[in-house]
């Protein structure tokens, strides 16, 4: 792939990266009539990549060429970044988009591997409410935030209460969606512990929705995810959202 085609597929879907490339073919296809035209020269980023995005499939760029990134935003808005109040902003802006997005190098599925199967018997439903999450909408990069709740029936062992609070902030430390957020959580649970059900709710307030566009503050929204023996009975679910909106105290 060349550098025109290569900074043309950074950051984008598989077939963005498809169709920006048969975009290029064809100018070079109009410059050049004797070029035969052929399939784009763009191989599929792996799955593995797509789940945990990959530094050297995504080509991911410097820390130089970020904080140039961040100068060319604050001239585009209207300011000059070499004033006195924004010349360190745009090693500031890299070093915290170190932190907020510091799920994209977590592994989720590794904070659940260790598993306690000394429970003494327990086999009834292991719940965690109200952990706090801070995220960003992957359409406009601008902050949501909620609480998740998570529930699941134990087989071969619990894990440490910490590491499903952990899982929470692997996935939400990433632009998201809050649907894909939510079912990534309930995926990562299934797969690892193989539960015999898991339930996941997310309630969240978007600033994209709050700051801009409709400009509605204080909305909530609420997805959910159910599976095993959550999906299956009905009471299970009903038992689910009973504990989540008990009152505390």
């Amino acid at each position: 792939m060349d550098a025109a085609l290569k900074s043309l597929s950074y950051g984008m879907s598989d077939d963005e990266r498809r169709m920006s490339a048969v975009g290029l073919q064809g100018m070079r296809g109009a410059n050049d009539p004797g070029r035969p035209e052929s399939a784009p020269d763009i191989a599929p980023l792996p799955d593995s990549a797509q789940r945990v995005p990959n530094e050297v499939a995504l080509g991911r760029p410097s820390r130089q060429e970020a904080e140039a990134a961040v100068r060319t935003l604050l001239r585009w808005a209207g300011d000059d970044p070499t004033r006195e109040g924004l010349l360190d902003t745009p090693a500031r802006v890299v070093k915290a988009y170190e932190q907020i997005f510091g799920g994209y190098r977590a592994d989720a599925d590794a904070l659940l591997e260790r598993v306690f199967e000394e429970v003494e018997g327990y086999s009834d439903a292991v719940l965690v409410r109200d952990i706090p999450f801070y995220s960003h909408c992957e359409h406009h990069m601008v902050p949501f935030m909620g609480l998740a709740h998570i529930a699941y029936y134990p087989t071969k062992g619990v894990v440490g209460l910490s590491k499903l609070a952990r899982v929470v902030d692997a996935f939400a430390r990433r632009l998201q969606t809050q649907e894909t957020m939510t079912a990534q959580i309930a995926d990562t649970i299934e797969s690892i512990l193989q539960p015999r059900g898991c339930a996941v709710m997310v309630e969240a307030e978007h600033l994209c929705m709050a700051m801009r566009g409709v400009q509605k503050a204080g909305v909530s929204t609420i997805t959910t995810q159910f599976r095993g023996v959550y999906r299956t009975d009905p009471s299970e679910q009903v038992r689910f959202l009973t504990f989540v909106r008990n009152q505390k105290g």
